[in-house]
């Protein structure tokens, strides 16, 4: 099984403690394939990043490395101090993690009130199941998560919804509810798996606010497809290739990286190897030119 040798490219943010999340060297390998490559960044507390690049770049395993879904084959990764590099997924939300999935992920015979309170447990004594089941919890702390969910749910678009079950919802306001179910955490890192599909042209706008909004208290980072939204509202972006981050700074830096408009319009590079692809849930197709719109059929 053939290696390879260190990324060649220059870098932003080797571990530092001045930064909130840093990744350092992380590599992912499936078979004989390497879905991520020695990929090294960081990211200061109250910013958002994106990460970006064609189908099968790396884009949801980096995601799924850093809320613990994946582990690494190697490398290395901290947030606020702390090692999470061999943390399981429950470990990490307990440092204050959240993450989003593609799909919305929500409990079909649970009502919207009662999918976003699970994702507030942490803050809980006795937990949401036990409440359920009806033991070990007091009605003070039943009522404190109650209150968090529903403010969540205000806060991701989606008031006077708690009643219903996700079923009778558009995609769009049950991926809003999935949105409420990782904020109720009161995250520290905030994980977005493409938070713009499903909704329409018009809701971009009020999606950007509130991805801007969101890092007032966490640290954000989101993969998403629609370039536009990403150029409005991140402070970073990362892009990714077979695997391999490619380039990493301010939105208009990255766009204007010959690497960058190179690895989106698909010209070959003798240099680069095949990663094949990235692990059994495949991402959307790809944008395009960065700065276009996500093409449409």
């Amino acid at each position: 099984m053939d290696d390879y040798g260190p990324h060649e490219a220059a870098l932003v943010g080797a571990a530092d403690d001045s930064y909130a999340l840093t990744a350092t060297d992380v590599a992912r390998r499936y078979g004989r394939f390497w879905a991520l490559r020695d990929c090294t960044f960081a990211l200061a507390e109250g910013r958002v990043a994106a990460l970006v690049g064609p189908n099968g770049a790396g884009k949801t395993t980096l995601l799924n490395v850093l809320c613990g879904f994946v582990q690494p084959d190697r490398g290395r990764l901290r947030f606020d101090g702390a090692d999470l590099t061999r943390l399981r997924p429950h470990r990490l939300a307990s440092l204050g993690i959240a993450r989003t999935l593609q799909g919305v992920g929500l409990f079909p015979g649970l009502t919207v009130l009662e999918n976003v309170m699970v994702g507030g447990t942490r803050h809980a004594r006795a937990g949401f199941w036990s409440g359920v089941a009806g033991v070990g919890r007091s009605d003070r702390d039943e009522g404190a998560l109650r209150d968090k969910a529903l403010a969540a749910l205000d806060r991701a678009g989606v008031p006077g919804m708690d009643d219903r079950l996700p079923g009778q919802l558009s995609f769009a306001h049950r991926k809003r509810v999935a949105l409420a179910r990782a904020l109720v955490a009161e995250p520290r890192l905030l994980l977005l798996d493409e938070p713009a599909s499903g909704l329409t042209e018009g809701e971009l706008p009020e999606l950007g606010e509130l991805i801007s909004q969101l890092a007032a208290d966490a640290c954000v980072v989101v993969v998403e497809h629609r370039m536009d939204l990403m150029m409005s509202v991140c402070d970073s972006i990362a892009v990714l290739d077979f695997g391999k981050l490619i380039a990493f700074g301010p939105p208009r830096q990255v766009q204007a990286n010959p690497a960058v408009t190179t690895a989106y319009l698909g010209v070959a590079d003798p240099g680069t190897e095949e990663a094949g692809p990235e692990e059994p849930s495949a991402e959307e197709p790809g944008t395009g030119h960065p700065g276009a719109e996500k093409p449409h059929g």
